[in-house]
């Protein structure tokens, strides 16, 4: 059946690549990390070239470089012979994409770092090809067949030279100390930008925040946690250090239970659960599921800052 020849075709596409990665990663030595370290001293940004795939690959190189905090730009060949070499600084860093090596087009580019002594970078299958011979630091991606045979397509070579941008960019990110809270600020939008969000950024604060003091009377303090709406109420001490909480579901326990306390220090719970105004959002949401609640009190140095509910954390996305 058709079916069943599409998925062998599929399956050895897939095994093809994997292999062609396998031998990628064996064969790396200290070539990459000369390049590591060339890309992480540099004062200026990566400039990421290549023609056809191999330029779609350097496009999205740069982007991942830039995301995970070393500048990166992609200058397309052809236009940097009409001007745009001009955007390449003695401060910069080249790193050119060819499988072959030969690409017509990166001759400019080539010349042009090499007459401003712009450390370049050559990521191809041909170490005697003149890209090759050009580069001062050489990635050597495997010279495998392509998983398309009969038209030899760029399949594999492309697959290898994205993994190797990944691994380049993870090794930067690594020298650099890059942190979640730093993606952050580079990746603000969509799931992965709601998801490193922090409590801070999410959280209800100064009058929104549903607290009273100590010793406040139990009836009084019920009237606040149904107008504040949070279905809750925070009780702090005169230098605003949280104490305890009181739940809608404390509230049903001690009607079921017909007590009665005359302050809301006799039915709070004490040394709540809480969370920083540093948490990452998903980590808040994940301690909420974990505990069965639907809010957090945010607090630093035991000093109450605001409050975390899950319908704003909702709203916000990071779910």
């Amino acid at each position: 059946m058709s079916e069943d020849k599409d998925i062998t075709i599929a399956q050895r596409v897939l095994r093809t690549e994997i292999e062609a990665l396998e031998v990628l990663g064996n064969q790396l030595d200290e070539r990459f990390s000369a390049a590591v370290k060339t890309c992480f001293a540099a004062r200026g940004r990566v400039i990421c070239a290549g023609i056809g795939k191999s330029g779609h690959v350097a496009r999205k190189i740069a982007a991942t470089l830039a995301s995970t905090g070393t500048p990166a730009q992609f200058v397309h060949p052809t236009e940097a012979s009409h001007g745009d070499l001009g955007m390449i600084t003695s401060d910069d860093v080249v790193l050119a994409l060819s499988r072959s090596g030969e690409t017509p087009e990166l001759s400019d580019l080539l010349h042009y770092a090499g007459r401003f002594s712009i450390p370049l970078v050559g990521m191809t299958a041909r170490a005697d090809s003149a890209l090759g011979k050009a580069a001062d630091h050489l990635l050597l991606v495997p010279d495998v067949a392509e998983a398309c045979a009969v038209t030899r397509a760029p399949t594999t070579s492309t697959t290898l030279m994205m993994a190797l941008g990944d691994a380049l960019a993870v090794a930067l990110l690594d020298r650099r100390g890059f942190k979640a809270d730093d993606f952050s600020t580079y990746h603000p939008g969509g799931k992965l930008g709601a998801m490193l969000r922090k409590v801070s950024d999410i959280m209800r604060s100064g009058s929104e925040t549903p607290l009273v003091a100590a010793g406040t009377g139990f009836d009084v303090a019920i009237d606040v946690l149904s107008q504040k709406g949070f279905g809750c109420v925070g009780v702090v001490d005169p230098a605003g250090q949280l104490l305890g909480i009181l739940t809608d579901g404390d509230i049903r326990r001690i009607v079921r239970q017909r007590k009665s306390f005359d302050t809301i220090d006799q039915a709070m719970t004490r040394d709540p659960v809480t969370v920083t105004p540093d948490t990452l959002a998903h980590s808040a949401v994940s301690l909420m599921s974990a505990r069965s609640i639907m809010q957090l009190f945010v607090v630093s140095d035991g000093r109450c800052d605001g409050i975390l509910h899950m319908h704003d954390v909702l709203k916000a996305g990071v779910v």
